[in-house]
């Protein structure tokens, strides 16, 4: 879809219609799954639902996309997730691609970062997108199915548990109805008016701190970077945070205290100075959308409540530092929807949704931690941190170890589920990133229609990934795959070659099925960040993680592995997560 330049994301109304509730109560259906939310979550939720063929019912209490640019730094993996839905490429088309910043002690710069230093990657480490871009991207690709209904002015106000699904009390212009649901998806937010509903809580830390946002409209020569001050002469004894957004927007951050008063440090008066103490009396700038906000680190103890799953902030709240918030709320949607979607066409166990939410737990409490300890280093609150904070920094002009230990937000990195019970441990040592549990990393290859990417050629299923033509394995192995092929869960079988495809590649290429395929690595690299050699095979989720590696094609401990990442396994599920690194 090309992008309409004359679309206001933050002009547009949607309307409310009654539903079908309303217009014949009679025959009001069980919906496979309700989402509740229509922000970034909730809509990655309902078409990667919808991508896998489950009917959705989005409902949102409001008539319009979010208010500002919110969250606006959106990571590789996001990016990816984003490519594989059908909306990647107009975010970086939009957006503000970077990888590289500074940190700045007073007027010095003090350390740099970059965050993908190494070529052979379709995106960049990081785009800055206003939000409400995401959310029009977002919608307008829902829009393309037909099995995702979105209501506006549609507020849930109550839930009842019944025996096989659960019936929501929805509030709307025309009057209150039942909607009912196989499963709800809670993407309501921070506040999550459904979680409080049911009587559960977030539990952690709030910080005694106050951060002014202020989206300035400017013409500016600042590069595409993160910069970040500490103590800057211009907000002295502070910190603040630069990024650039497009449309010649900049999103500024002044942290203000616990003691500023959150209105009057909105107004105009208090702003337009602090910005003019930065970038000078004699630039010209208008102000877009200011906000002050405190922040927390908190989550749910569990994401997981019967027929009902959190995702996103309604189930953990990360501080700004390190853009972590909108960025997991989005990994966690693509965790979930696979596995709703296999339980609820019977190609798995209920107890599947459990994984969910065993393995975003240990990713938020990862974000937790790098979140807090962020937040400490930049806020400290102690005599003690404050003396480590400012020591660090000092060192920090003239020694390496210690620009290291500058942390002015850690930035987001996707959970590496090491510990996943849908993981088959590996029968032989692997090196390098790729791991069971790791998301995939992308590389350059060659498809039969020309230059591409790796990651692309996942889709949305379970990908039996192997480096190797297909005319060099035995008919035996050939057949064998075959017939996995056939079973109850889709399996994607992807070639990965050094070498272009010989007619005999493209004859067993054939035999093997219409979705198989062959790619050639023509740098090197996919075999390089796979640690592959001849044969090495990988299985793959169909949320691009790892489930299980082998040095060798073996389609009976394919099957095996198959079976346990979709929870038929006895006792499979019942392993803990151990870690996430």
């Amino acid at each position: 879809m090309n992008e309409n330049p004359a679309i206001d994301y933050q002009q547009q109304r949607f309307s409310f219609q009654p539903c079908l509730e309303q217009t014949r109560s009679d025959a009001a259906p069980v919906h496979p799954v309700v989402v509740i939310g229509a922000g970034p979550v909730g809509l990655v939720s309902a078409i990667d639902l919808a991508r896998q063929g489950i009917p959705v019912v989005v409902v949102d209490d409001d008539d319009m996309l979010s208010v500002g640019s919110r969250a606006i730094c959106f990571a590789k993996r996001t990016l990816d997730i984003l490519d594989r839905i059908g909306c990647g490429q107009r975010m970086v088309d939009k957006g503000v691609g970077w990888n590289r910043g500074k940190v700045f002690l007073r007027d010095q710069a003090i350390y740099e970062f970059d965050l993908l230093p190494e070529a052979g990657h379709a995106r960049p480490a990081f785009i800055n997108l206003q939000q409400y871009y995401l959310e029009g991207y977002l919608l307008e690709e829902a829009s393309q199915y037909p099995q995702i209904e979105l209501r506006w002015k549609s507020k849930v106000s109550g839930i009842t548990h019944q025996g096989d699904h659960e019936a929501l009390t929805v509030d709307t212009p025309a009057g209150s109805y039942t909607l009912k649901a196989r499963y709800v998806v809670a993407a309501d937010g921070s506040r999550s008016p459904l979680r409080k509903m049911m009587g559960l809580e977030s539990v952690g830390h709030t910080f005694r701190d106050r951060f002014l946002i202020a989206d300035v409209k400017m013409e500016a020569p600042f590069p595409a970077e993160r910069w970040f001050w500490f103590d800057p002469p211009f907000h002295p004894n502070q910190s603040v945070l630069l990024h650039r957004q497009p449309d010649d927007v900049w999103r500024i951050d002044f942290q203000l205290g616990w003691d500023a008063d959150p209105v009057l440090e909105k107004t105009p008066e208090r702003v337009i100075p602090r910005v003019q103490a930065l970038l000078g009396k004699d630039v010209k700038f208008s102000l877009e959308w200011v906000s002050v906000y405190t922040f927390s680190c908190v989550r749910m103890d569990r994401f997981r409540h019967g027929r009902v799953l959190f995702v996103g902030d309604a189930a953990h709240c990360v501080s700004p530092f390190g853009a972590r918030g909108a960025n997991s709320g989005v990994q966690d949607a693509e965790n979930l929807a696979w596995k709703l979607a296999y339980v609820l066409q019977g190609k798995a166990p209920e107890s599947l949704l459990d994984s969910y939410a065993s393995e975003r737990e240990v990713a938020a409490d990862e974000n937790l931690l790098n979140s807090t300890r962020a937040t400490d280093f930049i806020t400290p609150k102690s005599a003690v941190s404050k003396c480590f904070r400012d020591a660090v920094l000092a060192l920090a002009r003239e020694h390496d170890f210690a620009r290291r230990l500058v942390n002015s937000g850690r930035l987001s990195l996707p959970a590496t589920l090491h510990g996943s019970p849908l993981n088959t441990p590996a029968s032989a040592p692997f090196s390098g990133a790729m791991q069971a549990g790791a998301p995939c990393t992308d590389a350059p290859v060659l498809t039969s229609t020309g230059p591409g990417w790796l990651l692309p050629q996942l889709g949305d299923q379970f990908v039996a990934m192997m480096f190797a033509a297909p005319a060099e394995l035995s008919e035996a192995q050939r057949q064998a795959l075959q017939s996995l092929c056939e079973g109850s869960a889709p399996l994607r079988l992807l070639f990965v070659s050094s070498a272009d495809a010989t007619a005999e590649d493209r004859a067993a290429l054939s035999a093997l099925g219409q979705d198989a395929r062959q790619v050639q690595d023509i740098d090197g690299l996919a075999a390089q960040r796979y640690d592959a050699q001849p044969q090495t095979c990988y299985l793959i989720r169909p949320d691009q993680h790892i489930c299980a590696a082998w040095r060798k094609v073996d389609a009976a401990a394919l099957a095996e592995a198959l079976l346990r990442a979709t929870g038929h396994r006895q006792g499979a599920l019942a392993a803990p997560v151990l870690d996430a690194a």
